[in-house]
């Protein structure tokens, strides 16, 4: 077989079979110009080409069906037109939420995203910052696991606009977006009370070093000591692998009750899901036999007993406002560092229902559910 003189210098490997993708060199050769007369017509600049020229150049780029790569362009003109996103756990619905928010704002700015999940693994924080770096994104949102300073550093050092989503980053000054997570507690503690639970216990993954658990725990702490002597609570962090400590948790949070009804507030929905997996363990039901609110409004959540009652979060405002934040100061906007704080929303079901104890306490939760400024 005969190799034409325009295909002799593309790589061994298409001899062997094997599709090889056409580059400046192919049409320059092909159209018997430099690859400067080739890049030349490729950035419409055809006025510094002889229309003979740029005919021939038309018609290799017809001929080899070459197409310039988008990324060789963009860093061209200094502009890679990527946003990194790094997640925590994609498999958490409210980094997926998240992701969905922000994906969008940023097709509408001309932008695209790619996503870095690190899987609940730390050490891995480093590696997303370098690896998103190395192609050349223009800006990083983050919601990581914050437990690696040095990784958010690096990524300050390149020079790159970051914003935090939802974690918090003491080392770190920068805009900062999420939901009100004091706020959200005394909105989930305050209908817990009001609906006659007086033994609560809140159900955590492992808080330390995750700014919004903590935040969290903190909050249902104040909660109850503000309401000492109405209501009583304890904290319990549950792993995934710790299925009969939680089940000997709920079993203990049983017996403090005493003839009352007890109740969990779980920090996300995958404790949610724990819970009610451990519900149905000890075959207790929700709304009977235990109370529950749980933050993170999913689709599966009016599906389970029924329905259990949560704190949605705009997680698509949270997204897009965080895109947003970070096109601000692509776009050279420079102020102080700002932190955007949203309100949660509660949804009542079943899981909550009012308690069977005689005599409930009202809480005026009008105050409590006012959007943060």
């Amino acid at each position: 077989m005969t190799i034409p003189a325009h295909d002799r210098s593309l790589p061994d490997r298409a001899l062997a079979g094997f599709p090889s993708r056409i580059t400046i060199s192919d049409v320059a050769l092909k159209a018997g110009v430099s690859k400067a007369t080739v890049s030349r017509f490729l950035n419409r600049r055809q006025e510094l080409l002889t229309p003979e020229i740029a005919l021939r150049v038309e018609q290799a780029i017809a001929a080899l069906g070459y197409t310039p790569s988008p990324m060789a362009q963009a860093l061209k003109r200094g502009r890679s037109r990527l946003i990194g996103l790094v997640v925590a756990d994609v498999t958490n619905p409210f980094s997926v939420a998240v992701l969905r928010g922000a994906e969008r704002a940023c097709q509408d700015a001309g932008y695209l995203l790619m996503l870095f999940n690190l899987g609940n693994e730390s050490g891995r924080e480093r590696e997303a910052i370098e690896a998103l770096s190395s192609y050349q994104v223009e800006g990083l949102i983050l919601n990581t696991l914050g437990r690696d300073d040095g990784a958010l550093a690096k990524a300050v050092l390149h020079g790159k606009p970051v914003v935090l989503v939802d974690r918090r980053h003491s080392e770190m000054q920068t805009d900062f977006v999420s939901i009100d997570n004091a706020g959200a507690v005394r909105v989930a503690a305050a209908h817990l009370l009001s609906a006659g639970y007086r033994e609560l216990l809140f159900v955590s993954e492992p808080v330390t070093g995750v700014s919004s658990r903590l935040e969290r725990e903190a909050a249902f702490r104040v909660f109850v000591a503000d309401h000492a002597g109405e209501v009583a609570g304890r904290t319990f962090e549950s792993t995934a692998e710790g299925t009969q400590a939680l089940d000997e948790a709920l079993q203990a949070l049983r017996a403090r009750a005493g003839a009352g009804t007890p109740a969990v507030l779980s920090s996300n929905a995958v404790i949610s899901l724990r819970v009610a997996a451990a519900a149905a363990r000890l075959g207790w039901r929700f709304g009977v036999d235990l109370g529950l609110v749980g933050f993170d409004e999913t689709e599966w959540a009016p599906l389970i007993g029924p329905g259990l009652s949560t704190i949605a979060q705009p997680t698509d405002d949270l997204g897009r406002l965080a895109a947003s934040c970070l096109l601000e100061r692509l776009n050279g906007l420079e102020l102080p560092p700002r932190q955007i704080l949203l309100a949660g929303r509660l949804i009542e079901r079943g899981s909550s229902r009012a308690a069977p104890a005689p005599d409930r306490i009202r809480v005026n939760t009008d105050a409590i559910l006012k959007p943060v400024s």
